[in-house]
């Protein structure tokens, strides 16, 4: 079984979705990672540096980011921050899952990525669907920069293609230093330009690339 129920709602892993009251909840990535983190570890406290390495690799951001996720997922939720049921506040520490879920069993293997990005080092991996790139927290692959926007560009991957394109963003996205007006289709070893950052695109593949074999 690949969901679990806690309270009103259930929580589908593989496909990534949030349910309350049999209605789909929009969550962000970053929130819905945060909230799988904290379920599948239930009931073991997080701190907030484990947090911060588990959503946000090798990027630096504030505990602001952290607890605008958390508020994120108590609203998707119906939690109270006052009184929480699910996401309980561990005082100076971080955060845990304190409900009981059903429902639950063993967890499976994480579905394989369906490509990569690359950038200063690190591979973070594309699901199926829609892959946000900005300056947002909640963005897949975050850019902490005011020449990147919110919500920058979208990765969109699905069994056809893996195809880019620019969300209006105010400087633009370039795909091998050709700037692009609409979606174009990635090919492996693509590099895409965002408001001064350069990330290359891998295509699929059962592991993640490492600096020696991104092809740098």
């Amino acid at each position: 079984m690949s969901s679990v129920r806690f309270g009103p709602c259930e929580l589908d892993l593989d496909a990534r979705q949030l349910f309350r009251h049999g209605q789909p909840i929009r969550l962000s990535p970053k929130a819905f990672e945060l909230l799988k983190v904290l379920v599948e570890a239930r009931p073991r406290a997080f701190s907030k540096a484990e947090l911060h390495d588990r959503i946000w690799p090798g990027t630096f951001v504030t505990d602001d980011s952290l607890t605008r996720l958390v508020a994120e997922i108590r609203t998707a939720t119906g939690d109270d921050a006052r009184t929480p049921a699910f996401v309980r506040t561990v005082h100076a520490f971080g955060y845990a899952f304190s409900s009981p879920v059903e429902g639950a069993q063993p967890t499976r293997a994480a579905a394989e990525p369906r490509g990569w990005i690359v950038f200063e080092g690190r591979a973070i991996g594309l699901a199926e669907g829609e892959n946000i790139i900005g300056r947002d927290p909640g963005a897949r692959v975050t850019l902490d920069s005011i020449k990147v926007s919110r919500l920058h560009a979208r990765i969109t991957v699905n069994d056809l293609a893996t195809t880019l394109e620019d969300l209006g963003s105010r400087n633009g996205t370039s795909v091998n230093n050709q700037k692009i007006s609409g979606p174009v289709q990635l090919t492996d070893g693509d590099e895409i330009a965002i408001g001064g950052f350069t990330v290359k695109f891998r295509a699929g593949g059962s592991a993640a690339p490492t600096a020696a074999d991104s092809g740098d």
